[in-house]
């Protein structure tokens, strides 16, 4: 389908945001915002954002990639997000303005992304769907297990581990310091009612807590993409094996996942990048109403 794009620029409390609209020639009724991850600004990784909305605009979807507060372009102080649902309400605004066919739409988000649409999608009937990324629900504990499992593991089954430690072109004594280190992180309190990253940038204590609480919240569909090699993703499957909470909330939802086998965080191939778009795509298009 035909489509054009066209630059933007709307207000969030006083802050000029910039962002781009993909706006098909017969626009479908549902729409996409698609939420940036911090740091990072509209055209992502690998201009993974930028081939998202033009894939969607070819078969109807019209969508809106923007720089939140202090990020990219756009106005502000930078804020981690935890603090932008004025923004991304912004930019439902913007997009159903230009675009008024649109009567819903689903919020995309990567990485902590993912986390942001989590908690703003709840809070606005207009929004009927998300499609959530690796989602970001860090600890250092759930990061330690995660690495355990899928790196000290997979290199003690690997051929090349063996290989270089009977040539001696292996530093056994660093391999082992490491592996001691996440095995003592592993095995510390790990509660998302306690626990927070080092860095207030990457969650406030409590908000692994806050995700859940907005995810028992939202009542219409969700689409979780995983990365097969990527420590975000495997630390979110954690989560769900070792929290029941989690584990039930995911279970009585409306949620589907997918995994992109082999891919990285940032889904950097194009192979990878196509095979995320065509889920979007799927789940974006179809029903999606409670």
């Amino acid at each position: 389908m035909v489509f054009h794009e066209q630059a933007s620029i709307f207000d969030c409390e006083g802050c000029r945001l910039i962002g781009v609209i993909a706006r098909p020639e017969r626009p479908q009724q549902a729409g996409v915002v698609i939420v940036v991850g911090g740091p990072q600004y509209r055209a992502g990784s690998h201009r993974q954002f930028t081939l998202l909305a033009r894939q969607l605009a070819e078969r109807g979807i019209a969508s809106i990639r923007f720089d939140y507060r202090g990020m990219g372009d756009s106005e502000g102080k930078m804020r981690n997000f935890e603090d932008i649902d004025a923004d991304i309400k912004a930019a439902i605004d913007e997009l159903m303005t230009q675009v008024p066919e649109i009567e819903r739409v689903a919020l995309w988000g990567l990485c902590d992304a993912a986390s942001a649409a989590l908690y703003y999608g709840h809070t606005d009937p207009r929004v009927k769907g998300l499609v959530l990324l690796n989602p970001w629900v860090h600890t250092e504990a759930g990061a330690a297990r995660a690495r355990l499992k899928n790196y000290y593991v997979a290199r003690l089954l690997s051929r090349s581990f063996w290989d270089k430690l009977l040539s001696g072109n292996f530093r056994l004594g660093d391999s082992f310091e490491g592996l001691t280190r996440a095995a003592r992180q592993a095995g510390s309190m790990d509660s998302p009612r306690d626990a927070s990253p080092a860095d207030p940038r990457h969650g406030s204590p409590g908000y692994i807590d806050r995700m859940l609480k907005c995810l028992k919240s939202f009542r219409s569909e969700i689409q979780i993409i995983l990365s097969g090699n990527d420590l975000t993703a495997q630390e979110f499957t954690e989560r769900l094996k070792q929290d029941g909470a989690w584990r039930k909330a995911v279970a009585d939802r409306k949620v589907k996942t997918a995994v992109v086998q082999a891919a990285n965080h940032t889904f950097a191939s194009r192979a990878w990048r196509d095979q995320a778009a065509a889920i979007s795509l799927e789940f974006v298009m179809g029903p999606q109403d409670v």
